[in-house]
Order: structure tokens, then C-alpha cells, then sequence
């Protein structure tokens, strides 16, 4: 049987999506219409988050299908995924990260080192958690957080 002939009778082969993530929308993620572009910004983390960050734009979650693309600059941003408890030297270039996104903006806490500053709580060089620097518009809680839990932060987000 030649692979021509065997592509076409087996057809395509994948899985299903998993069903739409549950709970509201954030307010500015209904102007955004459906795609959004995504800054990574590293706080002050332990690389935990985005290894998993990583984990969620690969080919197996594939977070693009929803919806979601990774970008190199703030200015071409429109949701701020932020990783780790905000150290003494990452809190001014995070607000100018944020200040530099256009609106409509959203900054989504990624852990819960930036939700609530983890482990690191009371270090020396902490300055706090992401939402004592930034509003914070969506939290995604894990230590770190699985894959598809990013994505259906993501998916909140994108609507799809």
C-alpha cells in the first residue's frame, strides 16, 4: 500500500479539544475579540513557571490553537503573563512593561509565587506579590501550574 493511499483511508487522527474552561471572562478580554498576543515577563521566579509556560505553547497543548501567540514586546502585547514573587529590582521595570502594553490590557498572575509570593514570602528582596505592583486581572494557581491549566487561563481569556 503506497503512504499516499494510507493517509487518505486513515484520515486525520487527533483529539478533541477539552471542553471551554468555566468562569467569566475578564472585563477588557471582551474587546480584545478572540486573539490574543502574550508577553512572558520572569518577576523574580525559580524558572518553575516557564518551563511550564514553555510546556503550554509546544505542539502537545498548543495554546496558538485557542487563540493565544507569544511576543517579543510589550508594545505589541495584550495580556502580561507574570511569573514569580516581584523582587526590589523587577518592580519598576514591570509596572514600565505594563505602562508600555497597549489598552485593552491584562496581566494574568502565572503561579503562586506571584500570587501570593510562595515560598519566597518575607524574603529580603521580594517586594511583593504581582498584584501589590500591578492590578492583576486573572490568577492561575499551582506551584507551578500545570499546562493546561495555562491554557485555559489563556482560553478565559481568548473565549475559545
Amino acid at each position: 500500500m503506497s503512504l499516499l493511499r494510507k493517509i487518505r483511508d486513515t484520515g486525520r487522527v487527533a483529539e478533541p479539544a477539552p471542553p471551554r474552561p468555566e468562569g467569566e471572562r475578564p472585563p477588557a478580554a471582551q474587546e480584545l475579540g478572540g486573539s490574543v498576543q502574550v508577553r512572558c515577563v520572569d518577576a523574580g521566579s525559580c524558572n518553575g513557571c516557564e518551563i511550564e509556560i514553555a510546556a503550554a505553547f509546544n505542539p502537545v497543548y498548543d495554546a496558538e490553537r485557542y487563540g493565544a501567540r507569544l511576543v517579543a514586546s510589550p508594545r505589541h502585547a495584550d495580556v502580561a503573563l507574570v511569573t514569580g514573587p516581584v523582587t526590589r529590582n523587577m518592580a519598576e521595570p514591570l509596572r514600565r512593561t505594563v505602562a508600555a502594553m497597549p489598552e485593552p490590557r491584562l496581566v494574568v498572575a502565572v503561579g503562586d509565587c506571584a500570587i501570593n509570593c510562595g515560598e519566597f514570602t518575607g524574603g529580603y528582596g521580594v517586594e511583593g506579590a504581582v498584584a501589590d505592583v500591578v492590578p492583576v486581572d486573572l490568577a492561575v494557581p499551582g506551584c507551578p501550574p500545570e499546562p493546561q491549566e495555562i491554557v485555559a487561563a489563556l482560553r478565559r481569556v481568548t473565549g475559545r
